[in-house]
């Protein structure tokens, strides 16, 4: 069953221009949770590709080439997006093409389904990863179940994650962590205040060493990486008459991919050491690892530097397993999400040509 507001192809041509495949695969709603129609159609079309094997776990479909290379190149791109902001189905206006989750990341899929139907006989073995649920919580991963449960699916050298990023390399990325800070006081008739202890006035201190946080900056392998400590929600009150015994502050932490969780929440403990911190949810950075030869070729071949990823993506999840991983892909990441998102219809010949170059 496909999301109202998107309707499912009956079947995806791999043969049809880039822009006309991307259309059917954006009009094939895919929220996070509903991508079954649209895995279901991408594994369809690469299933008839004799020189690739297609297996699926869940809603996630892995085609592999086995010819016998020297080295595993692995593709990869998530099928969901967040839900329909009344932007399907999509739209061409001025060499755009407008749509949910044209940007992140469904011109990335579109590409890696172009590269997987025609490089036959490309210098090293291919794996194509398009898997399901990378936009929620991070146990209901595709990626991540597939490295529990299919962990030697993932094999490679070098790990190529399809996020938007205007066709530049950007390396690692930051690491993410979420802490509540909690504030306690004594509940107390408004009208009596002073018979109370206002917990969300105690918070103000709190805000106070937030706001006037000193952001770290790092240099790894040429690229800058900016921490940032932020409080993203304050949660209190009881009442309109009740001064509140109890405020929290929820804080989140973005984190260069040299410190690790643990150096992290040690951290954020030390900026607000007056006060009660739990950490509730963190996950890693990843290092830019581009210190390997396969990194480097393929850098040369896009023929920009690159830039650090200011963000938390699935390359933590391949570095983690020791395997090299950088972002590369077609689309504008500040789109992402946006009810008016779009592609650069250009981007998607622009990132086949890189891909294509450095894999032939």
């Amino acid at each position: 069953m496909t999301d109202v507001t998107g309707v499912k192809a009956s079947s995806l041509d791999l043969s049809m221009p880039a822009d006309e495949l991307l259309a059917v695969i954006v009009d094939t709603s895919s929220v996070s949770g509903r991508e079954g129609p649209l895995a279901d159609l991408v594994e369809e079309a690469l299933f008839t590709l004799p020189h690739l094997s297609v297996d699926r776990d869940g809603d996630a479909v892995v085609a592999r080439t086995s010819m016998g290379r020297g080295r595993r190149v692995l593709l990869g791109g998530h099928l969901d997006t967040v839900p329909v902001a009344d932007n399907l189905p999509s739209r061409v206006v001025d060499d755009r093409l407008y749509g949910c989750g044209t940007s992140d990341m469904k011109a990335g899929i579109a590409v890696m389904l172009r590269l997987a139907s025609s490089l036959t006989d490309a210098r090293h073995d291919l794996t194509y990863v398009f898997y399901d649920n990378e936009e929620v919580e991070a146990e209901r991963n595709g990626l991540g179940r597939l490295s529990r449960n299919r962990r030697d699916w993932l094999d490679a050298d070098l790990a190529i994650l399809m996020e938007p990023t205007n066709g530049a390399v950007e390396a690692g990325c930051q690491g993410t962590m979420r802490a509540d800070v909690t504030l306690r006081g004594k509940r107390a008739h408004s009208a009596r205040s002073w018979l109370g202890d206002n917990a969300i006035h105690a918070a103000a201190p709190v805000l106070v060493a937030l706001a006037s946080y000193d952001a770290r900056r790092v240099v790894i392998d040429g690229c800058e990486y900016r921490e940032g400590l932020s409080a993203v929600r304050v949660s209190g009150g009881v009442a309109g008459n009740v001064v509140p015994d109890l405020c929290t502050v929820e804080v989140n932490f973005r984190f260069a991919p040299d410190r690790s969780e643990e150096q992290a929440a040690d951290h954020v403990r030390e900026v607000l050491s007056d006060f009660d911190v739990t950490v509730s949810d963190s996950a890693p950075g990843a290092l830019p690892g581009l210190d390997r030869d396969v990194s480097q070729e393929f850098l040369a071949s896009v023929g920009t530097p690159p830039a650090a990823k200011l963000g938390w993506t699935d390359v933590s999840r391949f570095a983690a397993l020791g395997i090299a991983a950088l972002n590369f892909g077609p689309g504008d990441p500040n789109l992402a999400h946006t009810k008016d998102e779009y592609v650069e219809l250009r981007q998607l010949g622009q990132a086949e040509a890189v891909l294509r170059a450095f894999l032939t």
